[in-house]
């Protein structure tokens, strides 16, 4: 290749380099995802709920946790709860005071070896509460309206898997929808 050709090739290469350089930087600063680097805490322990005051660890059934940008339940950690429904409740709460959520987290069934267990007439599932059982709301569906329960009564169950979805609702019932399109209507109508 002579030289002149070689010359123009690196510097397209270089402006192509810088072009795509400035353009993450500018992204950046207009307020890409700044919740992706948060992973998950463990729930163990006395933590209590946010939402409703129980022990999270006490009770069956999904939980989760919510990162806030400012403005932290307590003292920098994330918020806690012990339910799906306390999670969505106080997530809904949080964003009409115009709290900004960085990252929301939910047990993630797909990833944990639960165990089923019935209570009286009430199916449930085990409680998760270490930090790798948890998945962004993002990756996950969940399941209403099923035979399962947890610790506020009616549940919505997490899965990443869309086999285990569909094996769920075989097993249980119930109407799987994306995680985060969970509304305020949607507890309301479990």
């Amino acid at each position: 290749m002579p030289t002149s050709d070689r010359s123009a090739v690196s510097r397209r290469r270089l402006l192509t380099g810088l072009g795509g350089g400035v353009a993450v930087s500018v992204a950046g600063c207009l307020g890409g995802d700044a919740g992706e680097e948060i992973t998950p805490v463990s729930l163990d322990g006395e933590r209590a709920c946010d939402q409703c005051g129980m022990i999270i660890e006490d009770h069956p059934g999904p939980v989760g946790q919510i990162h806030f940008a400012d403005d932290e339940p307590e003292g920098g950690r994330p918020g806690q709860f012990c339910s799906s429904t306390c999670t969505y409740t106080y997530l809904f709460d949080a964003e009409d005071e115009g709290r900004d959520p960085l990252a929301t987290f939910l047990t993630d069934y797909s990833r944990v070896d639960y165990e089923t267990f019935t209570e009286g007439d009430d199916t449930m599932f085990s409680s998760h509460v270490e930090r790798e059982a948890f998945a962004r709301i993002t990756a996950l569906t969940v399941v209403a309206r099923s035979e399962v329960v947890g610790a506020m009564g009616p549940e919505l169950i997490p899965f990443s898997d869309g086999d285990d979805v569909d094996a769920f609702v075989d097993e249980y019932g119930g109407e799987a929808m994306a995680a985060e399109d969970i509304e305020r209507s949607t507890l309301e109508a479990l």
